[in-house]
């Protein structure tokens, strides 16, 4: 799966969304998507998060997982010169790897560098992962979202089913939310 994303003229997004292709994650992403999750998650949600908590947690959410380079509907968005700027993508098990009903699959690691927060990158990535999830069987999409995240995901028709205190090691709490959308 290769989608070429460009502007057009008269296009609902913001003028500001760069040229990339959404392409499935490979295995010699990870320092490059390492890096993309950390920058993001640093930068975007340093207004909901105390300094203290973002310092334990980033090293751990920001931090790509080998499954996750190999799940195949995990997509990275790239630049014509190869940077990553967005990624994200689903699998049908959640991420503490729990038993979900057969039809439901989980987002997972979504994340648009800040510099192109806002320009349509997220969306684009989004839909393609509810629409190739919806190709695959899944009828129900959850995703434990960041309190930052939470109206992008209400944005993009996800439900708010209510805030949870995620357990990212001993001692460190990470507040989140947890969504779900019918497909």
């Amino acid at each position: 799966m290769i989608h070429h994303c460009e502007p057009e003229a008269g296009q609902r997004h913001s003028p500001t969304l760069p040229p990339f292709t959404l392409r499935r994650a490979q295995p010699d992403d990870e320092a490059a998507l390492t890096r993309l999750l950390t920058e993001s998650y640093r930068v975007l949600l340093a207004p909901d998060y105390r300094p203290s908590v973002l310092a334990q947690a980033v090293p751990k959410i920001g931090r790509a997982q080998p499954d996750l380079l190999m799940a195949p509907g995990y997509l990275v968005a790239e630049t014509g010169g190869g940077a990553l700027i967005g990624a994200g993508g689903w699998t049908w098990r959640g991420p503490a790897g729990g038993a979900a009903p057969l039809d439901w699959g989980h987002v997972r690691h979504v994340a648009v560098h800040p510099d192109h927060a806002g320009s349509g990158v997220g969306a684009i990535l989004l839909e393609t992962v509810i629409e190739d999830a919806r190709d695959a069987g899944v009828r129900v999409l959850s995703c434990l979202s960041t309190l930052t995240a939470r109206g992008f995901y209400v944005r993009m028709g996800f439900s708010d089913q209510g805030e949870v205190d995620l357990a990212l090691g001993p001692g460190l709490s990470f507040p989140a939310v947890q969504m779900r959308r019918v497909l």
